[in-house]
């Protein structure tokens, strides 16, 4: 393997955790959520049922997974204030407009497409700035995360003619790691 002729510029650096257990004591735990949401660019706080999964799985050490089930729901980490959520949605929709033209929703050339589909190449394309899913570290059975964060899922699409809370939404938190109280050092 090369090595980086770069050195770190790492301001400094903390063993957060250093753990040995049997193998017996590793385990994975996926749970499966299930959102309704009501409008696009909406961002569902899902920091409480992630926590909860970590809280039942007995995870000490390890990571969670956060993984949405769709090409037009995001899963991200940012900060919980309304208005830079609101401002986050307009970010989104200026730099990804629903009203440019897309090849995705131009159904006369586009083959096999399904009946009802909706016109979201927007949303699509703003699921590539995002992301599918976010991957975290436990630790001492906690996620951590910095003090403003929050895992949110991310409504992109909503199309016309849907009801609020028709359109269904589920992400996967997958847990895994060493249970019980490992030790540390």
């Amino acid at each position: 393997m090369a090595q980086s002729s770069h050195p770190s510029r790492a301001l400094r650096r903390e063993l957060l955790s250093e753990t040995s257990a049997p193998a017996s004591e590793f385990v994975i735990v996926s749970e499966r959520f299930e959102y309704a949401t009501q409008h696009s660019s909406e961002f569902i706080d899902v920091t409480a049922d992630v926590r909860a999964v970590i809280e039942r799985s007995g995870v000490a050490f390890g990571q969670v997974l956060i993984a949405s089930a769709h090409t037009t729901a995001a899963v991200t980490v940012q900060e919980h204030e309304p208005l830079l959520l609101r401002d986050m949605a307009r970010v989104l929709e200026r730099i990804v407009p629903a009203s440019d033209y897309y090849e995705h929703n131009d159904f006369t050339i586009r083959t096999d497409v399904p009946e009802g589909e909706p016109e979201n190449g927007h949303s699509h394309c703003q699921h590539l700035l995002i992301g599918a899913s976010e991957t975290l570290p436990v630790q001492n059975g906690e996620v951590r995360l910095g003090v403003w964060q929050s895992i949110f899922l991310v409504e992109l699409d909503f199309p016309p003619g849907r009801f609020e809370g028709e359109q269904l939404r589920s992400i996967t938190v997958q847990v895994m790691g060493l249970r019980g109280e490992a030790e540390s050092g």
